[in-house]
């Protein structure tokens, strides 16, 4: 105990929350997996209850940002990272192509629950990699430079990519309906 008071306001709770709390205190893995399974959870927490042409609104202009392109980028994230440079499987990249780099939030015309479906299947291929993995240490191919990376790098850059995102859904979603909450 520090002698310092506790604050006695937080941040308010999104609505509905069910998200389990990561644990405090635990093994690498168990924490870098706990802390990215909350944040893809916060994820999807940001976008549930909005009808499928509210998911697709850019609702921060001049940003061409949506909840629906953002879980379209993440699933292909999760893909590119996990299952293509770590795991080294050979699967086509989602929502991308060189001529169009930009198709993940920029090409709406697709079933929001479809895209949803994708994210999950997707989310669950990384949990099954992570889990098989011997240690965070086991290294994937970078494809851009042939250079080693290791899960453990990857998990953390993804918890920054989801943080980042679950920010960008935040305003969005108290744009499209007032919603807030951490």
């Amino acid at each position: 105990m520090t002698g310092t008071a506790a604050p006695k306001h937080y941040a308010p709770r999104w609505n509905d929350d069910t998200r389990p709390a990561p644990p405090a205190v635990g093994g690498e893995r168990e924490i870098l997996s706990a802390v990215l399974d909350w944040h893809r959870a916060t994820f999807e927490l940001k976008c549930a209850g909005l009808p499928p042409e509210r998911l697709s609104e850019r609702a921060v202009p001049p940003s061409g940002l949506s909840l629906h392109g953002m879980v379209r980028h993440l699933a292909g994230v999760e893909r590119w990272w996990f299952r293509i440079q770590f795991a080294g499987d050979a699967v086509p990249m989602l929502y991308y192509s060189d001529d169009d780099p930009g198709q993940d939030f920029d090409s709406l015309d697709g079933d929001v629950d479809e895209a949803f479906a994708v994210w999950r299947a997707e989310c669950e291929h990384s949990r099954r990699i992570t889990a098989a993995a011997a240690s965070l240490d086991v290294t994937g191919i970078r494809q851009r430079t042939g250079e080693p990376i290791s899960l453990r790098r990857i998990m953390v850059d993804m918890i920054a990519e989801y943080a980042r995102h679950n920010g960008h859904a935040d305003l969005l979603r108290e744009r499209i309906d007032g919603s807030t909450g951490m």
